[in-house]
């Protein structure tokens, strides 16, 4: 399933195969930033009755503010799509999103917004301060190793990471700095924790 080109560029995915993680399951979040044309427009993207994508569902979502879905019911696969109005701490993230060349399924090639490393990091912090998951951890330790062994083209700016744990509380930050030291501890000694 491939989000595609409605009128503006107004969505992100968070990228985190960009970023050296990768997961079982094909599930994506999108943080989106939709005008009233575009419900229509997208939802044409998706046609029954492979895809569940209502166009009033998205647009009663964007209005309340809560996350709505388009599923694909052939391949299993589902983009959580989150209005930018319900998480205004990532207008940020938003305005800082990259332009990134993907590969689908049938070898070709598509364009798509992700987020940043540094971006990604901060809004898993967040959602571990507020469910403490260890999946938070783990995935930031990943884009960590990634990132800092240089197999990333992008770099993670650790004090704004840092300066953002320690606004979130002091439990968020000791987690960030544990991590840190833990994905540089595993650089240092030349470890390849996983396969990419």
């Amino acid at each position: 399933m491939r989000v595609g080109r409605i009128a503006n560029p107004t969505y992100f995915g968070c990228g985190l195969p960009r970023y050296g993680i990768t997961r079982a399951t094909h599930d994506i979040d999108i943080i989106v930033d939709l005008r009233e044309t575009d419900y229509e427009a997208l939802s044409q993207k998706f046609p029954l009755p492979r895809y569940y994508a209502d166009p009033e569902m998205m647009k009663n979502s964007v209005e309340m503010g809560i996350m709505f879905n388009i599923i694909d019911s052939s391949e299993g696969i589902k983009a959580d799509l989150v209005p930018l109005k319900r998480e205004p701490d990532y207008q940020h993230a938003f305005d800082r999103r990259i332009r990134e060349t993907f590969t689908d399924e049938n070898e070709e090639p598509f364009e798509a917004w992700v987020a940043q490393p540094t971006d990604i990091i901060i809004g898993k912090l967040q959602a571990w301060n507020e469910g403490r998951s260890n999946k938070h951890p783990d995935d930031i330790f990943a884009i960590l190793f990634f990132c800092l062994r240089g197999y990333s083209k992008y770099q993670i700016d650790i004090e704004e990471v840092a300066e953002h744990a320690a606004r979130i509380g002091p439990e968020t930050l000791d987690m960030w700095l544990k991590t840190l030291a833990k994905a540089r501890n595993e650089i240092e000694k030349g470890d390849t924790p996983r396969k990419w």
